[in-house]
Protein backbone atom coordinates (compact mmCIF):
# COMPACT_ATOMS: atom_id res chain seq x y z
CA UNK A 1 0.00 0.00 0.00
CA UNK A 2 1.25 3.47 -0.89
CA UNK A 3 1.40 5.77 2.16
CA UNK A 4 0.84 9.50 2.51
CA UNK A 5 4.47 9.89 3.56
CA UNK A 6 5.76 8.02 0.50
CA UNK A 7 3.63 10.09 -1.86
CA UNK A 8 4.66 13.31 -0.16
CA UNK A 9 8.32 12.45 -0.62
CA UNK A 10 7.68 11.79 -4.32
CA UNK A 11 5.68 15.01 -4.57
CA UNK A 12 8.57 17.03 -3.15
CA UNK A 13 10.89 15.61 -5.77
CA UNK A 14 8.54 15.96 -8.72
CA UNK A 15 6.38 19.06 -8.08
CA UNK A 16 7.65 22.63 -7.52
CA UNK A 17 7.29 24.15 -4.07
CA UNK A 18 5.18 27.00 -5.46
CA UNK A 19 2.24 24.58 -5.53
CA UNK A 20 1.43 24.19 -1.84
CA UNK A 21 -0.68 21.63 0.01
CA UNK A 22 -2.89 22.38 3.01
CA UNK A 23 -2.46 18.83 4.29
CA UNK A 24 0.02 16.09 3.41
CA UNK A 25 -2.97 13.80 2.88
CA UNK A 26 -3.41 12.12 -0.50
CA UNK A 27 -7.01 11.56 -1.54
CA UNK A 28 -7.92 8.26 -3.18
CA UNK A 29 -11.72 8.32 -3.30
CA UNK A 30 -14.62 10.44 -2.12
CA UNK A 31 -18.38 10.54 -1.76
CA UNK A 32 -20.48 13.63 -1.08
CA UNK A 33 -18.84 15.18 2.02
CA UNK A 34 -16.37 12.40 2.75
CA UNK A 35 -12.85 11.72 1.50
CA UNK A 36 -10.69 8.63 2.03
CA UNK A 37 -6.91 8.88 1.73
CA UNK A 38 -4.54 6.30 0.27
CA UNK A 39 -4.15 4.74 3.72
CA UNK A 40 -7.91 4.25 4.03
CA UNK A 41 -8.49 7.00 6.57
CA UNK A 42 -11.78 8.90 6.32
CA UNK A 43 -12.19 12.69 6.47
CA UNK A 44 -15.15 15.02 6.62
CA UNK A 45 -14.63 17.58 3.85
CA UNK A 46 -15.32 21.18 4.88
CA UNK A 47 -13.24 22.50 1.96
CA UNK A 48 -15.02 21.12 -1.12
CA UNK A 49 -11.88 21.53 -3.23
CA UNK A 50 -12.06 25.27 -2.49
CA UNK A 51 -15.82 25.61 -3.06
CA UNK A 52 -15.90 23.51 -6.22
CA UNK A 53 -18.19 20.82 -4.85
CA UNK A 54 -21.38 22.54 -3.73
CA UNK A 55 -23.16 19.42 -5.03
CA UNK A 56 -20.68 17.15 -3.24
CA UNK A 57 -18.09 14.67 -4.41
CA UNK A 58 -19.34 12.49 -7.27
CA UNK A 59 -22.99 13.44 -7.10
CA UNK A 60 -24.71 10.52 -8.88
CA UNK A 61 -26.57 12.76 -11.35
CA UNK A 62 -23.44 14.72 -12.27
CA UNK A 63 -21.45 11.51 -12.55
CA UNK A 64 -24.12 9.96 -14.79
CA UNK A 65 -24.26 13.05 -17.01
CA UNK A 66 -20.49 12.97 -17.56
CA UNK A 67 -20.58 9.20 -18.23
CA UNK A 68 -23.32 9.65 -20.84
CA UNK A 69 -21.37 12.46 -22.48
CA UNK A 70 -18.23 10.29 -22.65
CA UNK A 71 -20.18 7.80 -24.74
CA UNK A 72 -20.95 10.43 -27.37
CA UNK A 73 -18.42 13.26 -27.55
CA UNK A 74 -15.40 14.18 -25.43
CA UNK A 75 -14.02 17.16 -27.35
CA UNK A 76 -14.91 19.08 -30.47
CA UNK A 77 -14.03 22.73 -29.68
CA UNK A 78 -17.12 24.92 -29.74
CA UNK A 79 -15.41 27.35 -32.12
CA UNK A 80 -15.01 24.60 -34.73
CA UNK A 81 -18.06 22.32 -34.51
CA UNK A 82 -20.45 23.61 -31.83
CA UNK A 83 -22.82 21.46 -29.76
CA UNK A 84 -26.16 21.93 -28.08
CA UNK A 85 -25.11 21.52 -24.42
CA UNK A 86 -23.05 24.73 -24.59
CA UNK A 87 -26.09 26.65 -25.79
CA UNK A 88 -28.46 24.99 -23.32
CA UNK A 89 -26.24 25.80 -20.32
CA UNK A 90 -25.76 29.37 -21.56
CA UNK A 91 -29.53 29.78 -21.82
CA UNK A 92 -30.01 28.63 -18.23
CA UNK A 93 -27.28 30.89 -16.83
CA UNK A 94 -28.67 33.84 -18.78
CA UNK A 95 -32.07 33.23 -17.18
CA UNK A 96 -30.59 32.87 -13.68
CA UNK A 97 -28.37 35.96 -13.79
CA UNK A 98 -29.80 38.83 -11.72
CA UNK A 99 -31.58 41.71 -13.41
CA UNK A 100 -33.99 42.14 -16.29
CA UNK A 101 -31.45 43.01 -18.99
CA UNK A 102 -30.99 40.41 -21.76
CA UNK A 103 -27.90 38.30 -21.06
CA UNK A 104 -25.36 36.24 -22.97
CA UNK A 105 -22.74 33.77 -21.72
CA UNK A 106 -19.32 32.63 -22.88
CA UNK A 107 -17.75 29.49 -21.41
CA UNK A 108 -14.10 29.06 -20.52
CA UNK A 109 -12.08 26.61 -18.45
CA UNK A 110 -10.80 28.26 -15.24
CA UNK A 111 -11.78 31.09 -12.94
CA UNK A 112 -8.73 33.09 -13.97
CA UNK A 113 -9.78 32.75 -17.62
CA UNK A 114 -13.22 34.06 -16.73
CA UNK A 115 -11.75 37.11 -14.99
CA UNK A 116 -9.31 37.80 -17.82
CA UNK A 117 -12.10 37.62 -20.40
CA UNK A 118 -14.39 39.83 -18.33
CA UNK A 119 -11.67 42.49 -18.28
CA UNK A 120 -11.12 42.09 -22.02
CA UNK A 121 -14.84 42.47 -22.68
CA UNK A 122 -15.11 45.54 -20.43
CA UNK A 123 -12.12 47.18 -22.09
CA UNK A 124 -13.43 46.51 -25.59
CA UNK A 125 -16.91 47.75 -24.71
CA UNK A 126 -15.72 50.98 -23.07
CA UNK A 127 -12.56 51.57 -25.15
CA UNK A 128 -10.87 52.30 -21.81
CA UNK A 129 -8.02 50.53 -20.03
CA UNK A 130 -7.98 51.21 -16.27
CA UNK A 131 -9.46 48.74 -13.78
CA UNK A 132 -10.33 49.19 -10.11
CA UNK A 133 -10.18 46.25 -7.71
CA UNK A 134 -10.10 45.89 -3.92
CA UNK A 135 -7.67 45.09 -1.15
CA UNK A 136 -7.96 41.52 0.06
CA UNK A 137 -9.46 40.37 -3.23
CA UNK A 138 -8.40 37.24 -5.09
CA UNK A 139 -9.07 36.96 -8.81
CA UNK A 140 -6.66 34.25 -9.96
CA UNK A 141 -2.99 33.47 -10.49
CA UNK A 142 -2.37 34.51 -14.10
CA UNK A 143 -0.40 37.74 -14.47
CA UNK A 144 -3.42 39.95 -15.18
CA UNK A 145 -5.43 38.32 -12.40
CA UNK A 146 -2.56 38.60 -9.93
CA UNK A 147 -2.43 42.29 -10.79
CA UNK A 148 -6.09 42.58 -9.79
CA UNK A 149 -5.64 40.49 -6.64
CA UNK A 150 -5.31 42.62 -3.53
CA UNK A 151 -2.68 40.67 -1.60
CA UNK A 152 1.07 40.80 -2.19
CA UNK A 153 2.29 37.64 -0.47
CA UNK A 154 2.35 35.01 -1.86
CA UNK A 155 0.60 36.06 -5.05
CA UNK A 156 2.42 39.14 -6.36
CA UNK A 157 5.85 39.08 -4.71
CA UNK A 158 8.58 38.41 -7.26
CA UNK A 159 6.27 38.17 -10.26
CA UNK A 160 6.26 41.83 -11.34
CA UNK A 161 5.86 44.10 -13.11
CA UNK A 162 2.11 43.89 -12.82
CA UNK A 163 -0.55 44.84 -15.38
CA UNK A 164 -0.57 48.65 -15.65
CA UNK A 165 -3.51 50.89 -14.72
CA UNK A 166 -4.85 48.68 -11.94
CA UNK A 167 -5.92 50.52 -8.79
CA UNK A 168 -6.96 49.12 -5.43
CA UNK A 169 -9.47 50.42 -2.91
CA UNK A 170 -10.02 49.29 0.69
CA UNK A 171 -12.73 46.63 0.90
CA UNK A 172 -15.34 47.35 3.60
CA UNK A 173 -14.39 45.33 6.70
CA UNK A 174 -16.32 46.63 9.72
CA UNK A 175 -14.54 44.17 12.03
CA UNK A 176 -11.31 45.99 11.19
CA UNK A 177 -12.82 49.46 11.24
CA UNK A 178 -13.15 49.88 7.46
CA UNK A 179 -16.66 51.15 6.77
CA UNK A 180 -18.37 51.59 3.44
CA UNK A 181 -17.87 55.34 3.90
CA UNK A 182 -14.10 54.78 4.13
CA UNK A 183 -14.14 52.81 0.90
CA UNK A 184 -16.27 55.35 -0.94
CA UNK A 185 -14.06 58.20 0.27
CA UNK A 186 -11.03 56.31 -1.01
CA UNK A 187 -12.73 55.94 -4.38
CA UNK A 188 -13.48 59.66 -4.51
CA UNK A 189 -9.84 60.40 -3.66
CA UNK A 190 -8.66 57.94 -6.32
CA UNK A 191 -10.64 59.82 -8.96
CA UNK A 192 -9.14 63.11 -7.78
CA UNK A 193 -5.53 62.05 -7.43
CA UNK A 194 -4.76 59.02 -9.60
CA UNK A 195 -7.16 58.24 -12.44
CA UNK A 196 -9.84 60.04 -14.39
CA UNK A 197 -13.08 58.01 -14.14
CA UNK A 198 -13.39 58.50 -17.91
CA UNK A 199 -10.32 56.20 -18.20
CA UNK A 200 -11.81 53.40 -16.06
CA UNK A 201 -13.15 50.40 -17.94
CA UNK A 202 -14.33 48.33 -14.98
CA UNK A 203 -14.69 47.95 -11.25
CA UNK A 204 -14.36 44.30 -10.22
CA UNK A 205 -15.55 43.19 -6.81
CA UNK A 206 -16.23 39.97 -4.95
CA UNK A 207 -19.61 40.45 -3.23
CA UNK A 208 -18.09 38.29 -0.50
CA UNK A 209 -14.31 38.16 -0.32
CA UNK A 210 -13.14 34.58 -0.79
CA UNK A 211 -9.42 34.22 -0.17
CA UNK A 212 -9.61 37.61 1.56
CA UNK A 213 -11.55 36.29 4.56
CA UNK A 214 -15.28 35.94 3.82
CA UNK A 215 -16.19 39.57 4.51
CA UNK A 216 -19.47 40.46 2.80
CA UNK A 217 -19.76 43.81 1.05
CA UNK A 218 -22.63 45.84 2.56
CA UNK A 219 -25.63 45.98 0.24
CA UNK A 220 -25.58 49.77 0.36
CA UNK A 221 -21.97 49.78 -0.79
CA UNK A 222 -22.79 47.61 -3.81
CA UNK A 223 -25.74 49.86 -4.65
CA UNK A 224 -23.51 52.93 -4.45
CA UNK A 225 -20.97 51.29 -6.75
CA UNK A 226 -23.75 50.49 -9.21
CA UNK A 227 -24.85 54.13 -9.23
CA UNK A 228 -21.30 55.40 -9.62
CA UNK A 229 -20.60 53.01 -12.51
CA UNK A 230 -23.78 54.16 -14.24
CA UNK A 231 -22.74 57.81 -13.83
CA UNK A 232 -19.29 57.28 -15.35
CA UNK A 233 -19.99 54.56 -17.92
CA UNK A 234 -17.92 51.98 -15.99
CA UNK A 235 -18.60 48.24 -16.25
CA UNK A 236 -19.40 46.66 -12.88
CA UNK A 237 -18.04 43.10 -12.67
CA UNK A 238 -19.16 40.76 -9.88
CA UNK A 239 -16.59 38.04 -9.27
CA UNK A 240 -18.83 35.18 -8.09
CA UNK A 241 -16.29 32.43 -8.63
CA UNK A 242 -16.29 31.38 -4.96
CA UNK A 243 -19.50 33.01 -3.71
CA UNK A 244 -21.76 31.86 -6.55
CA UNK A 245 -23.80 28.78 -7.36
CA UNK A 246 -25.85 28.75 -4.21
CA UNK A 247 -23.05 29.08 -1.66
CA UNK A 248 -24.63 32.09 0.08
CA UNK A 249 -28.24 30.93 -0.16
CA UNK A 250 -28.84 32.79 -3.41
CA UNK A 251 -27.68 31.69 -6.83
CA UNK A 252 -25.26 34.62 -6.79
CA UNK A 253 -24.19 36.54 -3.70
CA UNK A 254 -24.82 39.93 -5.29
CA UNK A 255 -28.54 39.10 -5.35
CA UNK A 256 -28.67 39.86 -1.62
CA UNK A 257 -28.14 43.54 -2.50
CA UNK A 258 -30.64 43.75 -5.36
CA UNK A 259 -27.87 45.01 -7.67
CA UNK A 260 -27.61 43.92 -11.30
CA UNK A 261 -23.94 43.74 -12.32
CA UNK A 262 -22.90 44.23 -15.93
CA UNK A 263 -20.79 41.06 -15.97
CA UNK A 264 -20.51 38.05 -13.64
CA UNK A 265 -17.53 35.72 -13.52
CA UNK A 266 -18.45 32.12 -12.70
CA UNK A 267 -16.38 28.98 -12.07
CA UNK A 268 -15.69 26.49 -9.24
CA UNK A 269 -19.05 24.81 -8.45
CA UNK A 270 -20.60 25.44 -11.86
CA UNK A 271 -19.79 21.90 -13.06
CA UNK A 272 -19.44 19.82 -9.90
CA UNK A 273 -15.70 19.18 -10.27
CA UNK A 274 -15.29 19.25 -14.05
CA UNK A 275 -13.19 22.27 -15.18
CA UNK A 276 -15.58 24.94 -16.47
CA UNK A 277 -15.96 28.69 -16.07
CA UNK A 278 -18.10 31.40 -17.60
CA UNK A 279 -18.72 35.08 -18.04
CA UNK A 280 -22.39 35.97 -18.05
CA UNK A 281 -23.40 39.54 -18.73
CA UNK A 282 -25.58 42.10 -20.41
CA UNK A 283 -25.97 41.12 -24.03
CA UNK A 284 -24.84 44.43 -25.54
CA UNK A 285 -21.62 44.39 -23.50
CA UNK A 286 -20.94 40.72 -24.17
CA UNK A 287 -21.39 41.32 -27.90
CA UNK A 288 -18.80 44.12 -28.00
CA UNK A 289 -15.74 42.04 -29.09
CA UNK A 290 -15.83 40.93 -32.69
CA UNK A 291 -15.73 37.35 -34.03
CA UNK A 292 -12.55 35.57 -32.92
CA UNK A 293 -11.92 37.96 -30.04
CA UNK A 294 -13.10 35.46 -27.44
CA UNK A 295 -12.80 31.72 -26.98
CA UNK A 296 -10.38 28.92 -26.13
CA UNK A 297 -9.55 25.41 -27.29
CA UNK A 298 -11.05 23.65 -24.25
CA UNK A 299 -13.46 26.46 -23.33
CA UNK A 300 -16.93 25.12 -22.56
CA UNK A 301 -16.00 21.48 -23.14
CA UNK A 302 -18.79 18.95 -23.79
CA UNK A 303 -17.96 17.26 -20.46
CA UNK A 304 -18.09 20.55 -18.57
CA UNK A 305 -21.37 21.62 -20.12
CA UNK A 306 -23.00 18.24 -19.47
CA UNK A 307 -21.87 18.42 -15.85
CA UNK A 308 -23.08 22.03 -15.56
CA UNK A 309 -26.57 21.14 -16.75
CA UNK A 310 -26.69 18.30 -14.21
CA UNK A 311 -25.51 20.60 -11.41
CA UNK A 312 -28.34 23.05 -12.10
CA UNK A 313 -30.86 20.20 -12.08
CA UNK A 314 -29.53 18.97 -8.73
CA UNK A 315 -29.70 22.47 -7.26
CA UNK A 316 -33.34 22.77 -8.23
CA UNK A 317 -34.41 19.25 -7.25
CA UNK A 318 -32.60 19.21 -3.91
CA UNK A 319 -33.42 22.84 -3.03
CA UNK A 320 -29.78 23.65 -2.34
CA UNK A 321 -30.37 27.39 -1.94
CA UNK A 322 -32.50 26.67 1.10
CA UNK A 323 -30.03 24.05 2.27
CA UNK A 324 -27.23 26.65 2.17
CA UNK A 325 -29.24 28.89 4.48
CA UNK A 326 -29.89 26.00 6.88
CA UNK A 327 -26.21 25.05 6.96
CA UNK A 328 -25.21 28.65 7.61
CA UNK A 329 -27.62 29.03 10.51
CA UNK A 330 -26.50 25.77 12.12
CA UNK A 331 -22.78 26.47 11.76
CA UNK A 332 -23.08 30.08 12.93
CA UNK A 333 -24.86 28.96 16.07
CA UNK A 334 -22.21 26.34 16.85
CA UNK A 335 -19.31 28.69 16.14
CA UNK A 336 -20.76 31.55 18.18
CA UNK A 337 -20.95 29.13 21.07
CA UNK A 338 -17.20 28.58 20.66
CA UNK A 339 -16.68 32.34 20.50
CA UNK A 340 -18.05 32.61 24.03
CA UNK A 341 -15.65 29.93 25.28
CA UNK A 342 -12.48 30.86 23.42
CA UNK A 343 -11.06 34.42 23.32
CA UNK A 344 -9.11 33.41 20.20
CA UNK A 345 -12.38 33.36 18.21
CA UNK A 346 -12.64 37.04 17.44
CA UNK A 347 -15.41 37.04 14.86
CA UNK A 348 -17.92 34.62 13.37
CA UNK A 349 -19.52 35.58 10.07
CA UNK A 350 -21.69 33.84 7.55
CA UNK A 351 -23.73 34.54 4.47
CA UNK A 352 -25.61 31.33 3.81
CA UNK A 353 -23.11 28.47 3.85
CA UNK A 354 -20.14 30.79 3.28
CA UNK A 355 -19.00 30.64 6.91
CA UNK A 356 -15.82 31.84 8.62
CA UNK A 357 -14.18 32.38 11.99
CA UNK A 358 -11.41 34.93 12.49
CA UNK A 359 -8.73 33.94 14.99
CA UNK A 360 -7.06 36.63 17.10
CA UNK A 361 -5.14 37.06 20.32
CA UNK A 362 -7.18 37.95 23.42
CA UNK A 363 -10.34 38.87 21.45
CA UNK A 364 -8.53 41.77 19.75
CA UNK A 365 -9.31 42.44 16.10
CA UNK A 366 -5.96 44.21 15.72
CA UNK A 367 -4.03 41.10 16.86
CA UNK A 368 -4.49 38.45 14.13
CA UNK A 369 -3.19 35.00 15.02
CA UNK A 370 -1.87 33.38 11.86
CA UNK A 371 0.21 30.85 13.80
CA UNK A 372 -2.84 29.53 15.65
CA UNK A 373 -4.73 29.35 12.37
CA UNK A 374 -2.06 27.21 10.72
CA UNK A 375 -1.93 24.95 13.76
CA UNK A 376 -5.72 24.57 13.73
CA UNK A 377 -5.78 23.42 10.10
CA UNK A 378 -3.26 20.70 10.93
CA UNK A 379 -4.99 19.69 14.18
CA UNK A 380 -8.31 19.35 12.36
CA UNK A 381 -6.63 17.25 9.69
CA UNK A 382 -5.22 14.89 12.30
CA UNK A 383 -8.73 14.41 13.68
CA UNK A 384 -10.23 13.73 10.25
CA UNK A 385 -11.56 17.13 9.17
CA UNK A 386 -10.42 19.06 6.11
CA UNK A 387 -10.64 22.85 6.53
CA UNK A 388 -9.01 25.82 4.82
CA UNK A 389 -7.40 29.01 6.06
CA UNK A 390 -7.56 32.37 4.30
CA UNK A 391 -7.65 36.09 5.03
CA UNK A 392 -5.67 39.26 4.53
CA UNK A 393 -3.79 38.39 7.73
CA UNK A 394 -3.89 34.59 7.16
CA UNK A 395 -5.95 34.20 10.34
CA UNK A 396 -9.36 33.10 9.07
CA UNK A 397 -10.78 29.58 8.89
CA UNK A 398 -13.31 29.26 6.06
CA UNK A 399 -15.92 26.55 5.99
CA UNK A 400 -17.12 25.30 2.61
CA UNK A 401 -19.01 22.10 3.31
CA UNK A 402 -20.90 20.68 0.32
CA UNK A 403 -24.48 21.92 0.27
CA UNK A 404 -25.49 18.28 -0.07
CA UNK A 405 -23.85 17.30 3.23
CA UNK A 406 -26.02 15.26 5.58
CA UNK A 407 -26.95 16.61 8.99
CA UNK A 408 -24.99 13.76 10.56
CA UNK A 409 -21.78 14.64 8.75
CA UNK A 410 -22.30 18.37 9.30
CA UNK A 411 -22.57 17.81 13.06
CA UNK A 412 -19.61 15.45 13.03
CA UNK A 413 -17.47 18.00 11.23
CA UNK A 414 -18.41 20.74 13.66
CA UNK A 415 -17.57 18.45 16.58
CA UNK A 416 -14.18 17.63 15.10
CA UNK A 417 -13.48 21.34 14.64
CA UNK A 418 -14.38 21.98 18.26
CA UNK A 419 -11.99 19.23 19.41
CA UNK A 420 -9.21 20.66 17.25
CA UNK A 421 -9.82 24.16 18.61
CA UNK A 422 -9.75 22.86 22.17
CA UNK A 423 -6.41 21.20 21.38
CA UNK A 424 -4.62 24.21 19.89
CA UNK A 425 -6.22 26.86 22.09
CA UNK A 426 -5.53 24.74 25.16
CA UNK A 427 -1.89 24.35 24.15
CA UNK A 428 -1.65 28.12 23.72
CA UNK A 429 -3.10 28.73 27.19
CA UNK A 430 -0.70 26.22 28.75
CA UNK A 431 2.26 27.83 27.01
CA UNK A 432 1.18 31.26 28.26
CA UNK A 433 0.77 29.98 31.81
CA UNK A 434 4.27 28.48 31.73
CA UNK A 435 5.91 31.81 30.88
Amino acid sequence: MTSNAELHARRQQAVPRGVTNSLAVYAERASNAEIWDVEGRRYIDFASGISVLNTGHLHPKVQQAVARQLENLMHACFQVTPYESYIALAEQLNALAPGASPKKTIFLTTGAEAVENAIKIARFHTRRSAVIAFSGSFHGRTLACVSLTGKVHPYKAGFGPMLPEVYHLPYPMPYHGVTLEHSLQALEQLFKADVDPARVAAIIIEPVLGEGGFYAAPSEFLRRLRSLCDSHGIVLIADEIQSGFGRTGRMFAIEHSGVEPDLITIAKSVAGGVPLSAVTGKADIMDAPGPGGLGGTFAGSPLGCAAGLAVLAVMREEQLLKRAQDIGRFMSSRLKGLQVRFPCVGDVRALGAMVAVELVKNSRADAPDADLTRALVQAAGRRGLVILSCGVYSNVIRFLAPLTISDTHLKEGCHLFELALEEVAGARLQASAAI
